[in-house]
């Protein structure tokens, strides 16, 4: 006899105002059992956890369904039983912890909450249980943490705090909505074993709720394709991942990028997710699949199964033909750059930041945020710049283009050093280097429209100073970006995550820069936006011949765009090369540990290797190797001297005292 699911959830239906956010979604989550829920932004994910929570927002309604935890339905308690619930038997950790941890309550507070209102846990025993969870969560010193506050931890840390908050009622069944979305790929390697360790010893379920594929296929046992407010496929991990069937599950496969797409296109999933508030008619993808046919546009699909536990919402499923849904690819070819024109070098870069203490604020240290970075980027090349958050990649990429002064080094851009140059010279060659910041919401002004912020740079710097050539120069731009012209007249809030980072690209190019350092442009995007942003900039450089420095962390993102790759840590880089060599033959230990942390869909799967806690401070770089304290391979050299330059071959440099011995 089949065991009682641990969360079965049957024909729910979720409303907000007009918004069929949730509409007849079904599925089940057994006990040791990590079931995904997988899809775009705004397909009704995060809302099927917060209908399960019973924590919607204002005007939200569950219509229809049952919510089934244990055989005790949710949706018919009272809600002062369901506050039992939430925090006991339901744990939930949320997206964003920065905004989810309350910013004026210690972290002892906060974990120490739910131990009282669950456990009634209270004096020394609730504080030593906040320690003891802490340091289940692999919180560092954590007798010393629980006295302080979230804005004293960093990312992952927080992320931690998070998961003993949602452990600290024991829970049964654990949410988890994007747990790993704003983190580095080593710190989501952690938090991603850890969750499997805390699974295994407490035999949780865990409803995972994520739009990567690769966490999915790291952590899932069962996964659900979420879209447009329903389900459309529900498959074992192993069946999906091996033979996806829906078009948009195909689709989200072919978006992602890699070394198999370098050279092509990626493919593209075209149009949106439609307006729930839509009356739908027929299939919700129809408007987006390649494969779609007349009854597709008429008449909903049911769910069809194809083999055990593996069904499917489509019209083509009868057949069961492979190829009846062909996955579209696009080629577009790429000239073989040989030995590129410098445009950029930089050697021996420097920033440093004092810090000062006392009432006469005297200099007592300094944070070394950049700390001897040498590197070039050829006309129409892009480097990528990687390693994890606080390493330096950013104030790298301000520096070279003088937002933030340099203590020491020097920038030769296109023949000028950048760092002798007054107000008035370092204007003059403003307009040859822009930059794309991470979040376009958060750098676009929200009280200008799309007119005004495109001019904007263009009248600042002189470019097109005639208002008729502007006004053909900003149309010629929104094509070039794949934007519409009426774009021009709307604000920033009008448009998509995907839609206002085209318009910050389409910002950087209105002064006809030569150079753009592109700062996580793809990093909050679903992966089917980011394939669209990831072709729109491979195009503009074939077309425009542009150069990039790419910050990122996202290493299939560098195996599809760069051609070269720069490794980045505490301030220095520690190997760089051609971005095949580096990503199939890495020499440095913190490149391996990189590679070995980022999710594999696919092939085979290279052997773990487990950073263990977060970068030092910059502001206390370890005597020696900065990475020696964090490396399972470090001898007695690596703590006391920093390693010089070993130069593997004509296409990879390595700053590792075992450079020549690792193969």
């Amino acid at each position: 006899m089949k065991p009682t699911p641990l969360l079965q959830i049957s024909d729910l239906r979720t409303r907000i105002g007009a918004v069929r956010a949730v509409d007849d979604v079904s599925f089940s989550v057994s006990a040791n059992e990590t079931f995904a829920l997988l899809g775009e932004s705004g397909c009704g994910k995060s809302m099927t956890a917060l209908s399960i929570m019973r924590l919607l927002p204002e005007h939200g309604t569950i219509d229809a369904g049952a919510v089934l935890l244990e055989g005790r339905d949710l949706l018919a308690l009272p809600e002062a039983s369901m506050r039992a619930v939430r925090g006991g038997a339901i744990g939930m950790i949320f997206q964003e912890p920065m905004t989810s941890l309350n910013p004026v309550l210690s972290i002892g507070e906060q974990v120490g909450e739910s131990l009282r209102r669950h456990r009634n846990l209270g004096g020394a025993a609730l504080r030593a249980e906040s320690i003891h969870l802490l340091n289940a969560v692999g919180l560092p010193d954590a007798a010393r943490r629980i006295s302080e506050y979230p804005f004293q931890l960093s990312g992952g840390m927080k992320q931690r705090v998070m998961i003993a908050m949602a452990l600290a009622g024991n829970p049964r069944l654990l949410i988890a909505d994007e747990p790993t979305t704003a983190l580095d790929v080593t710190i989501q390697a952690q938090v991603l074993q850890l969750l499997r360790s805390i699974q295994r010893e407490r035999g949780m379920g865990m409803l995972l709720i994520t739009h990567d594929l690769g966490v999915v296929a790291e952590m899932a046992d069962r996964v659900g394709v979420m879209y447009a407010g329903e389900l459309v496929e529900i498959a074992p991990r192993d069946a999906f991942f091996d033979a996806p069937f829906h078009p948009y599950s195909r689709k989200l496969f072919a978006a992602l990028p890699g070394r198999g797409q370098r050279g092509g296109a990626l493919e593209v999933i075209p149009g949106m997710v439609p307006a729930l508030d839509s009356a739908f008619v027929g299939c919700r993808f129809a408007q987006r699949c390649d494969a779609a046919f007349d009854l597709c546009r008429s008449e909903t699909p049911a769910w069809t199964q194809l083999a055990q536990g593996h069904t499917v919402r489509c019209h083509l499923a009868p057949t069961g033909s492979r190829t009846a849904m062909p996955v579209p690819t696009t080629s577009v070819t790429q000239a073989v750059m040989g030995k590129a024109t410098a445009l950029l070098t930089v050697r021996n870069l420097q920033v440093h930041f004092p810090i000062r203490s006392g009432l006469l604020q005297r200099q007592v240290g300094a944070v070394k945020a950049v700390d001897g970075v040498s590197l070039d980027i050829g006309v129409g090349e892009t480097l990528a710049l990687v390693g994890e958050s606080g390493c330096g990649k950013t104030t790298v990429g301000k520096a070279i283009i003088q937002l933030v002064k340099p203590t020491a080094g020097s920038v030769l851009f296109n023949g000028s050093e950048l760092t002798r140059l007054g107000a008035a010279g370092l204007r003059a060659q403003r307009s040859g280097f822009q930059m794309i910041f991470q979040d376009p919401y958060s750098s676009l002004n929200p009280r200008m429209r799309v007119v005004e912020i495109l001019e904007e740079g263009m009248m600042a710097l002189g470019v097109e100073p005639a208002a008729g050539a502007r006004r053909k120069a900003m149309t010629r731009l929104l094509d070039q970006v794949g934007l519409a012209q009426t774009a021009l007249h709307r604000y920033p809030h009008e448009f998509s995550g995907g839609q206002r980072q085209r318009i910050a690209i389409a910002r950087a190019l209105a002064v006809r820069p030569r150079l753009i350092v592109c700062d996580e442009p793809t990093s909050a995007l679903d992966v089917s936006v980011q394939a669209q942003i990831l072709n729109l900039l491979k195009d503009l450089q074939n077309e425009l011949g542009l150069s990039y420095l790419f910050i990122t962390h996202n290493l299939p993102v560098v195996d599809y765009l760069a051609q070269r790759v720069a490794v980045m840590y505490l301030g220095r880089i520690v190997e760089t090369g051609d971005t095949r060599t580096v990503l199939e033959h890495p020499r440095h230990p913190y490149t391996q540990a990189l590679l070995s942390a980022a999710p594999v869909i696919s092939g085979p799967r290279p052997p773990k290797i487990q950073l263990h806690g977060d970068l030092p401070s910059l502001a206390r770089p370890p005597a020696g190797c900065h990475f020696h304290p964090r490396c399972a391979q470090a001898m007695e050299v690596c703590r006391r001297q920093y390693p010089g330059q070993t130069e593997i071959n004509s296409h990879q440099m390595v700053w590792c005292h075992l450079a020549n011995q690792i193969a």
